[in-house]
């Protein structure tokens, strides 16, 4: 009986080897390494971050790519501390992340006795946070509790989900629970509500179709229905890609006049797969969207149903199950110059646009065009807010950014590796800033240990000018918006990367494609002025 008797690391290996996770981000440290003894034997792949941030959004960005929860595992008190704005940038973009941490042993938990990484309440803490969130106190619940984690990762709305293990539970021998996959339990609505959906859809002669992150799984549905109802597709940042040449397309933002009016010219708005936030419905936070009188919105989560615009239906259930039931009940397509409507809002879109702005979708364009297989992971820097109003990226999940939802720097280069640790054969491109790289300049180091192809394609525009330029706009004289840079090409030298800085933006497809083809990280440094785009 002894010799099938493990430690709880051991068995939590096996557990993360039985939900089929394959790569686990995170620093080792004195609270965590009885959870790391299983982990050499394991075929499960270890990267370590610079940073516990790093580590969480690592995970957010294999876990866009692959589509399965990303993994973190940290120490208790400043490790998880320093996971939280990764978590949060997960919360606000429905990104399945697992984060596994340490806590104090068991008889210390709340008595403030200033233990090492103490927290007044850790647990308290991340259930303000994570979907789901549970301290191990009895060792041999150990696999109820990972099929529970698993289960909220993949039933419902993602986000992030976390387990403690105090110190003293982690060593301790347990026998080896049944391993097995958690169950996975989404809802879907009733054959009569797809009926009324399917109805509404074969009555509209102006429809229009808008696309969350959450539609991605169902690209081939949606691309049916949008056929044969002959319906323009609005994309929000998270879908871009979808519907990729296709003449329905409209990747931009609901945010632009242009798309807005398609929208309150439309008799039917289906929308699939989207929270309708701010950040993507009113990025300009003017208060301009137009209400909506004929919607159709499906979402995974009641609750979110609940808020937002009004719908004249409400859809409990996924893009995939939702789109599929709603086709069931459509015999014949329509003819509502779909093509039409989609082109003249692709060119108005665009039209409206800025010159700046214009030039810098030229720049992501050329990045697409030079290597249309890559991904962009984007940061909060302004060649990336460009092309959240307008991107017309090459296939799903090729565009990504924290300069969205939560909204944090520093996100690219640890999601960019974590993107290229999930699908090494494409190359990943991380669009940054001079001023967010420096948040997480260290994770090149990551990438260099991970052999992950990521090119760091730094954005200099001299500090933070998006910020300098809103404190001009409202009167306000730039303070703090102009924190000195190191010298990028040597910070790369000294990770043992190749590293160039362009003189003309002409260069920029030539460079690309010479790093792409290295095994392993290289940057590229891009000066952009204000006055003249990109220059030396």
């Amino acid at each position: 009986m002894n010799e099938m008797m493990k430690t709880v690391g051991e068995v939590l290996v096996d557990l993360l080897e039985a939900n089929g996770v394959e790569v686990v981000f995170g620093i080792p440290g004195v609270h965590t390494v009885e959870l790391y003894r299983g982990l050499a034997a394991s075929p499960i792949r270890h990267i370590t971050p610079r940073h516990e941030q790093g580590a969480g959004f690592m995970a957010d960005g294999y876990a866009r790519v692959s589509g399965k929860p990303g993994v973190a595992l940290v120490i208790t008190g400043p490790g998880l501390t320093n996971t939280i704005t990764a978590m949060a940038q997960a919360r606000q973009d429905s990104i399945p992340m697992l984060v596994i941490s340490g806590v104090n042993r068991r008889d210390s938990l709340g008595h403030g006795r200033g233990m090492l990484h103490e927290l007044p309440d850790q647990q308290g803490m991340m259930k303000t946070l994570a979907l789901y969130s549970q301290t191990l106190l009895n060792p041999g619940d150990l696999g109820s509790i990972v099929e529970r984690a698993f289960s909220v990762l993949t039933s419902g709305r993602p986000g992030p989900v976390h387990i403690e293990i105090p110190t003293d539970v982690m060593a301790a021998r347990i026998p080896s629970p049944v391993l097995r996959k958690a169950n996975v339990t989404r809802p879907r609505a009733d054959a009569e509500t797809m009926q009324k959906a399917a109805i509404l859809c074969a009555a509209a002669s102006r429809p229009v179709i808008m696309c969350g992150g959450g539609a991605i799984t169902a690209e081939a549905e949606i691309r049916e229905l949008a056929e044969r109802i002959d319906a323009p597709v609005v994309m929000t940042v998270n879908a871009r890609g979808m519907l990729a040449g296709h003449p329905l397309r409209v990747p931009a933002s609901p945010s632009l006049k242009a798309v807005r009016a398609l929208l309150s010219e439309s008799d039917l708005v289906i929308a699939l797969g989207t929270e309708m936030g701010q950040t993507d419905y009113d990025m300009y936070a003017d208060g301009g969207f137009p209400i909506l009188g004929n919607l159709i919105r499906t979402d995974i989560d009641a609750a979110q149903l609940a808020r937002g615009p009004h719908a004249a239906l409400s859809i409990l259930s996924g893009a995939k199950a939702a789109t599929s039931g709603i086709l069931a009940f459509l015999t014949a397509s329509s003819g509502n110059n779909g093509k039409g409507r989609a082109a003249a809002v692709r060119k108005a879109a665009l039209k409206d646009l800025t010159p700046k702005i214009r030039i810098e979708i030229d720049v992501i364009d050329a990045i697409y065009k030079a290597l249309p297989d890559a991904a962009i992971v984007g940061d909060s820097t302004q060649v990336v807010y460009a092309g959240n109003l307008y991107c017309d990226a090459p296939r799903a999940k090729s565009w990504f950014n924290s300069a969205t939802g939560f909204g944090a720097l520093g996100y690219a280069p640890p999601a960019a590796v974590g993107a290229a640790v999930a699908d090494p054969d494409k190359p990943v491109i991380c669009l940054v800033g001079d001023g967010g790289i420096q948040f997480s300049l260290a994770e090149i180091g990551s990438a260099v240990d991970a052999s992950a192809t990521v090119i760091f394609l730094v954005w200099n525009n001299d500090g933070y000018q998006e910020i300098e330029s809103y404190m001009v706009e409202q009167g306000i004289t730039p303070e703090g918006v102009k924190p000195s840079a190191p010298d990028f090409l040597l910070a790369a030298q000294a990770y043992g990367i190749p590293a160039v800085r362009l003189s003309r933006a002409e260069e920029l497809a030539e460079a690309l494609t010479t790093a792409a083809k290295r095994k392993g990280p290289s940057l590229i440094e891009i000066h952009q002025t204000r006055t003249s785009g990109v220059t030396a």
